[in-house]
């Protein structure tokens, strides 16, 4: 009788197991299929010119497409249309190392990095270090890299924070594309440059235990800016219980901020990473970017899709295949992203987002799609 009871344990095991593999294998092929699509519809997007914007639109656009190309192993740069789309991305890289247009320095800079970098293409290497060397002028420093940079004491909430250019206030959105920057070009997480963006993240965190400022509550999500531009916080200002005002944390900055500390280093047990997984604990969803309907109804669908891929982006560099939610219910988020992406994808291959953000934009929303989609493959192959 024992025997017989362990051998029917033993057979659940092994089925479970393969239960196991098979969903994970069915959520590969389910990405797989719909990262194809898009592949095919952002590869009858590119333009005369090579790049994959019209002339108001920056080139980070383009560099958006090359890097979800670059994130699949079935790519290479050398293929005839990526190798002429990296050549007409570099032919924005100014004198000064700037990889952009007119304006958008730091976001169109940091993404073009990222692109160069995850190609592994060895004849990129000049051009990066070139855009590295101008994106660390961007930072809000206590030292000068470059001319015009804005000093400011370690004391001043701007410090250590990127902007959209040197003089432009920072915001954890233009910090998070800086920080990704330098972990995909190889910058070491001991980097001076990592410690100082930490400074400006944790002053972006609701988490008074470790942020300073005034504003800061406690429920470790992440805001856009701090307290001198809450105007300008797509979640807005709002007064707690006890007569503090207190800034919004929303979905896409808290996974800006949880992947911004892990590229720099920092690990799980650290306070700040514990509050941020907390607030995604009790924040999960692949439906809206969690946080901003509370700034009113049209605000729940503001920036989904890039809140789709840094969500991906963050949870495949937290290496855990699956949340465990506030109510005890266990997801894997990479079958539920997929899943989700699956059920927006268009018959074109396409995505389309809200206005805002530019997120209506199909070329746009579409990259950002095809990132996320990569990040699942990744990770499945990393935890099938």
């Amino acid at each position: 009788m024992r025997s017989q009871m362990f051998s029917c344990i033993a057979a659940l095991i092994v089925v479970f197991a393969a239960g196991v593999s098979v969903r994970a294998a069915d959520t590969m092929t389910q990405a797989t299929a719909t990262v194809d699509k898009s592949f095919d519809f952002l590869k009858k997007q590119q333009r005369p010119d090579n790049s994959w914007q019209d002339a108001v639109d920056p080139p980070g656009m383009s560099a958006l497409v090359l890097k979800a190309f670059m994130e699949d192993e079935r790519y290479d740069a050398d293929m005839p249309f990526l190798d002429k789309g990296f050549d007409k991305l570099l032919s924005y890289q100014l004198e000064n190392g700037g990889i952009y247009k007119d304006v958008l320095a730091n976001y169109n800079t940091a993404i073009a990095i990222s692109a160069l970098s995850v190609s592994k293409e060895a004849e990129y290497k000049p051009a990066i270090a070139k855009a590295l060397a101008y994106l660390r002028t961007l930072q809000w420093s206590d030292k000068i890299e470059g001319a015009g940079q804005v000093k400011v004491s370690p004391d001043d909430p701007k410090y250590g924070g990127f902007g959209y250019g040197k003089r432009g206030r920072p915001d954890m959105s233009n910090t998070q594309w800086a920080v990704e920057a330098l972990k995909e070009a190889g910058v070491k997480p001991e980097d001076p440059a990592f410690a100082a963006a930490m400074k400006f993240a944790s002053r972006s965190q609701n988490y008074s235990e470790t942020n300073d400022q005034k504003w800061a509550g406690n429920d470790g999500g992440f805001v856009y800016v701090d307290d001198g531009e809450a105007a300008s916080d797509p979640a807005g200002e709002y007064v707690g219980p006890d007569g503090k005002k207190l800034l919004r944390s929303y979905g896409s900055m808290t996974y800006a901020g949880l992947k911004s500390m892990i590229y720099a280093g920092i690990g799980k047990d650290d306070p700040r990473v514990k509050a941020a997984w907390d607030w995604i604990r009790h924040n999960y969803t692949v439906d809206e970017n969690p946080g901003l309907a509370a700034a009113g109804p049209d605000q729940s669908k503001g920036g989904l899709y890039y809140y789709l891929y840094t969500m991906s982006k963050a949870l495949h560099a937290y290496n855990e295949p699956s949340i465990t939610d506030a109510d005890g219910r266990k997801h894997d988020w990479r079958s539920d992203l997929s899943a989700k992406l699956a059920a927006l994808q268009r018959p074109d291959g396409s995505f389309v987002g809200e206005r805002r953000w530019m997120e209506d934009n199909s070329v746009l929303v579409t990259a950002y799609a095809g990132l996320t989609l990569e990040e699942i493959r990744k990770d499945l192959k990393e935890h099938p």
